[in-house]
This record gives C-alpha cells, sequence and structure tokens, in this order.
C-alpha cells in the first residue's frame, strides 16, 4: 500500500473534524452603570478610610492646601462614572490658585506701609453701645477659670469658617457646576474686598488693642512690640476699657479666647495648627471681619435653595458666629458690621451680573433710534448668527 492509497481517508478524516479558531487579543470589559457605581462607591470608601485615618494621627485639616486636596480627591473618586474626571482640576485648579495667590498677598499686605487704626472700631462700638464696650462686657460675666460650655462653642464656631466655604464647594460642585462656579466666584471676591481694605485701612483686633497703651500705639505701628505674646500686660488693661468685675480665678483683663475650648475637644494637632497660622497671619487685618463677611454669604447664598428649617440654621450660625468673635476677643462689632456689609455688596452685585447675563442669553438687547435699549425675545436663527 503506497502513501498515495492512504492519503485519500485521512483527508477525509481531517475534512470532518470541526474547525477551531484561536484568536490571541484581550476581551474588554463592558463598563456597565453598576460596574461604575461599585467602582465609584469602593473609591469613595477608600478615601474616607484614609480621611478617617489623617484625622485620627494628625488631626482634621483645616490648613487650605490640605483642605482642597482632600476635598479634589473625595471629588475624584466621587465623579467616577459620573462626569469626566478631568472636570475636577478645570473647576477646582484655578479656585485654589487663587486662593493661594490670595494667601500671599494676605501674609504681605500689613508691610505696606498704611498707618494702623487702634481706637476708632473702637468707638464705633461705644457709640452702637452707650459707651460700654461688649468684648469688655462678655468677658466680664462669661470668662471663667476654667473653659466652660460656651467656650467650646465658641471655639467649634471659629474653626468652622475655615472649613465650611469649602465643604460647601465640594457638595454644590457634586450637585451643579455652575451653582460651584458662582459660589466660588463670590467667595474669592469677598476674600479680594477684605483684601484690599486690609491694605488701605489696617486695623487692631480687641485682643491686640488690649496688650497695647495708648502711648505704644501713638505712631500707628502695624507689629508693635507689646502686642508679642510675651509682653507685659496693661495695668488698666490697655486700649480697651478696664474690667470692673471678673469671675472668680479670671484673669481680670482681655484675652483671646477663641481656642480656649480646644483641650475639651481633643484636637490638639489642629490646635497648634490653627495657631501657627494665627502667629503667621497678619495681625492687623481685622477690618472687616472675614469670619462674619464669609458666614453671611453663605447664608445669603443658600437662603433660596434651602427650606424653612435650614433657614433657621443659618440665622443662628451667623448669630452665633458674631457672639463668638465679639466674645473671644477675635473682633469688635464694627467689624462684624463691615464684613456683613462686604458680603451683601458682593452678594447683589453677582445677582445683578447674572440676572444680566441671563438676560443676554434668552433676548437680545439693541438700541432703538432714539437710543432706548429694547430687550426682545429668544433670537432668531439668523440674529443670533449674527451676535457671534
Amino acid at each position: 500500500m503506497t502513501d498515495d492509497t492512504l492519503a485519500g481517508p485521512l483527508i477525509a478524516a481531517e475534512s470532518t473534524m470541526p474547525a477551531v479558531a484561536v484568536t490571541w487579543r484581550w476581551i474588554p470589559v463592558r463598563a456597565t452603570p453598576k460596574l461604575l457605581r461599585s467602582v465609584r462607591w469602593a473609591a469613595v470608601a477608600g478615601w474616607a478610610s484614609a480621611l478617617a485615618i489623617e484625622i485620627h494621627f494628625d488631626g482634621v485639616p483645616f490648613d487650605r492646601e490640605s483642605l482642597i486636596v482632600w476635598i479634589g480627591t473625595g471629588l475624584l473618586a466621587a465623579t467616577i462614572g459620573v462626569r469626566p474626571m478631568w472636570t475636577v482640576l478645570v473647576d477646582w485648579l484655578p479656585f485654589a490658585l487663587v486662593l493661594l495667590g490670595y494667601d500671599f498677598l494676605r501674609g504681605i499686605s500689613d508691610n505696606v506701609g498704611m498707618p494702623t487704626w487702634w481706637t476708632p472700631q473702637l468707638n464705633v462700638d461705644k457709640f452702637l453701645f452707650g459707651g460700654a464696650e461688649p468684648t469688655v462686657w462678655l468677658q466680664e460675666h462669661l470668662k471663667y477659670a476654667h473653659a466652660q460650655w460656651w467656650d467650646v462653642v465658641v471655639c467649634v464656631t471659629y474653626i468652622s469658617f475655615f472649613l465650611l466655604p469649602y465643604v460647601l464647594a465640594g457638595v454644590l460642585w457634586l450637585r451643579s457646576r455652575t451653582e460651584f462656579r458662582r459660589w466660588a466666584a463670590r467667595f474669592v471676591s469677598l476674600s479680594f474686598l477684605g483684601f484690599m481694605v486690609f491694605v488701605l485701612l489696617p486695623s487692631a483686633p480687641p485682643w491686640a488693642a488690649a496688650r497695647c497703651s495708648a502711648a505704644q500705639v501713638s505712631g500707628h505701628p502695624a507689629n508693635p512690640a507689646c502686642m508679642s505674646v510675651g509682653s507685659p500686660k496693661q495695668p488698666g488693661g490697655g486700649l480697651p476699657a478696664a474690667m470692673t468685675v471678673h469671675q472668680p480665678g479670671a484673669l481680670p483683663y482681655i484675652e483671646r479666647l477663641s481656642g480656649r475650648g480646644w483641650p475639651a475637644l481633643h484636637l490638639t494637632a489642629a490646635k497648634a495648627l490653627i495657631e501657627k497660622g494665627q502667629a503667621v497671619s497678619n495681625l492687623v487685618a481685622a477690618v472687616p471681619s472675614l469670619h462674619a463677611g464669609g458666614t453671611l454669604l453663605v447664608a445669603i447664598f443658600l437662603w433660596r435653595r434651602v427650606r424653612v428649617g435650614w433657614k433657621a440654621v443659618l440665622v443662628a450660625y451667623n448669630l452665633v458666629m458674631a457672639f463668638a468673635l465679639v466674645y473671644s476677643a477675635e473682633h469688635y462689632v464694627s467689624d462684624i458690621l463691615a464684613g456683613w456689609l462686604c458680603a451683601v455688596i458682593v452678594s447683589v452685585a453677582f445677582n445683578r451680573l447674572e440676572r444680566w447675563r441671563a438676560g443676554g442669553a434668552t433676548g437680545l438687547r439693541r438700541r432703538t433710534p432714539e437710543g432706548a435699549v429694547d430687550t426682545l425675545g429668544p433670537p432668531t436663527p439668523t440674529e443670533a448668527v449674527m451676535e457671534t
């Protein structure tokens, strides 16, 4: 038997065998909404765990840089499958850079050389309260030898300003990038408006005035030696009126009390961070009070966006903040009124700007032969092309 005779049956057998095609390639996994949701929640859980560890060992991140980094990474996790992740950088990077620039400018604002206000804001408080000084009165009656529960409330309220504007920005960004941009523009504008006043009208807060006498600040200095922590206390209480009464064991002069509640909170790392920031910041940037202005700006921005119950919370928060700032000797009442005025100015300006833009988007403005402005309805396609 020859090979040729075997070839026929073999070929026939091979032809009946099933053909198997082998291809070496990756089979892509389809990113279904369910899968993306699972990945998103896993990423958020990982971010929350990392933040919890950070808070446990180093305290709450109150400094602006760390706070923005943590919020930004949280948004990156929360946006998986919701919107492109690059939008976090597009929106938050300019916001962060502008605020970092503001920090730099505010740090050097007391080196411009403008004379520092030491008594005008104190005189305004006396005028408003019939000769009484609110900070002196509050510390006479509420400052005890040891921190009380209201000292803890004052401390928490005071430090909340270092968190709330940025947490609000993060929440708004998740809900609407447009709302985030509206809030960011207002907050940045308020900060720079305050900066301009700091430069032109540097003003000392009550705790600084309480450490200095009229003779020591007669030349309107920005950083006199009497402001230092180790300087001797003024027998008469410094520029504010001397305390006529005081609680048993309490020191009989005005003190800076914004951090008095820290021991009760057991946040020593955060306490050190806040105190370090207070030490290197511009100490005569008291007018306007950005704490007061910022909290009112939050209330104005959210007023039409929240229900009645939350409106009551916003009002209470602003009142407690004002009390905390005056009692702790961080600001005079006049500083707070100036901060509120700045918040109103910024809010009114942006509300009008946004209404003007909305009118331009839905209708055309053109001048009639008489020179009047005529607002039309939605533009026709031809008119829209002409506008562009």
